[in-house]
């Protein structure tokens, strides 16, 4: 028998959960339904057709990712908890953030995490071109460090591995360096370590308002 009641957030709350399981393709009108326990009119009548549901989920979504917020007391540790909690955020949902990216809206989205790091980096001293580099620096390397570590999970079974390239000799004579690397990364420290040696290095000598660091010359250009 049908819900008698439903709400519209329940609606796109069973959509995005069966887009972040299957992916948008698989999203139907009349799935949804039967996710819900309703009828198909009711979906319609909350969310319209089918393009105007993908639009909401994508439109909630971005509202989603302008939830984050920064935790803790120094500038560095707030910087790089906004890193983590946008790595978080993006792993949870790649469907949906595909989603958003194929409407255009990437940029739109990424807004309130570039302005949590643009409070950030303001309060650790740097301003203007120095900040920007910052505020960009540690947006690429999440998002970076996501498509690698998402390419990583996606490859086949290597052969050799990891583990059966790595001997003292391979590594210069260090058999601790080699033991380590034969050892499969912690995702979750392997980005904590760098975004926050990451940020300690764009932090050095803030307060200086100067023009960023020279770009590297374009090794393509005669």
């Amino acid at each position: 028998m049908a819900r008698s009641s439903l709400t519209r957030e329940e609606v796109l709350s069973a959509a995005a959960a069966l887009v972040r399981q299957h992916g948008p393709q698989t999203l139907t009108m009349r799935k949804l339904a039967a996710e819900l326990g309703t009828a198909v009119t009711s979906i319609y009548w909350h969310v319209g057709n089918r393009e105007s549901l993908l639009d909401a989920l994508v439109e909630r979504t971005v509202q989603e990712m302008g939830t984050l917020r920064p935790a803790g007391r120094a500038p560095a540790p707030r910087i790089v908890s906004v890193a983590r909690a946008l790595r978080r955020e993006l792993r949870a949902r790649p469907h949906l953030i595909a989603m958003v990216h194929e409407r255009g809206l990437t940029e739109r989205m990424f807004l309130p995490a570039q302005q949590a790091l643009v409070h950030e980096v303001h309060a650790a001293g740097l301003r203007g071109a120095r900040a920007a580099a910052a505020v960009r620096a540690v947006q690429i390397h999440t998002v970076g460090f996501l498509l690698v570590e998402r390419n990583r999970e996606r490859s086949p079974v290597q052969s050799p591995g990891e583990g059966d390239l790595w001997s003292t000799s391979t590594a210069g004579g260090d058999p601790a360096l080699a033991r380590a690397l034969t050892r499969p990364a912690d995702p979750d420290r392997l980005f904590h370590t760098s975004v926050r040696a990451l940020v300690d290095g764009l932090l050095a000598g803030g307060g200086n308002e100067g023009p960023a660091d020279p770009e590297p010359p374009d090794r393509n250009r005669g």
